[in-house]
């Protein structure tokens, strides 16, 4: 069963693309570990918590509000690490890196829906997506790429 929220409007671009925004988690600025969430329609899955654009939302508004929903996190949001395509699904997500500083005990989604939140090291994280979310797998090699070049410069 697909979970849709309440009143959620689906947005596309100009493509007749679902735009989504998304955020990859760390516990902070070292960008080792990531927080991932229980898929909604596969709990035994793990995925990088993200949704669909509300009308009037800038994507960084809604990868904060998904962010609370799906982890119950929230904290400082960071670089935007681009725009990735799913050309299955038909939809682009915006991706922002965000250094979570709150973690609460219960959040929507734990109440709801049962998800769950779970901490893993970048190498874990990579591993645990690359079964199942390609695409997602493209958002935390992007931040990896990111990372290195920041401390080039």
């Amino acid at each position: 069963m697909v979970k849709e929220k309440p009143n959620s409007t689906r947005i596309y671009d100009e493509d007749g693309f679902r735009r989504r925004a998304a955020c990859i988690c760390v516990r902070s600025e070292l960008e080792n570990e990531v927080l991932l969430v229980s898929s909604s329609r596969r709990p035994d899955h793990w995925i990088v918590p993200g949704g669909g654009v509300e009308p009037e939302e800038e994507p960084s508004t809604t990868a904060i509000r998904e962010v609370m929903e799906e982890a119950g996190v929230c904290g400082k949001l960071g670089r935007c690490l681009g725009v990735f395509e799913n050309t299955e699904h038909k939809h682009r997500t915006e991706v922002f890196v965000l250094v979570v500083t709150e973690e609460l005990p219960e959040w929507e989604d734990s109440k709801t829906i049962g998800r769950k939140r779970k901490w893993f090291t970048v190498e874990d994280a990579l591993e645990q997506l690359s079964l199942h979310k390609p695409v997602q797998l493209n958002y935390l090699q992007s931040l990896l790429t990111s990372e290195r070049n920041n401390k080039v410069t």
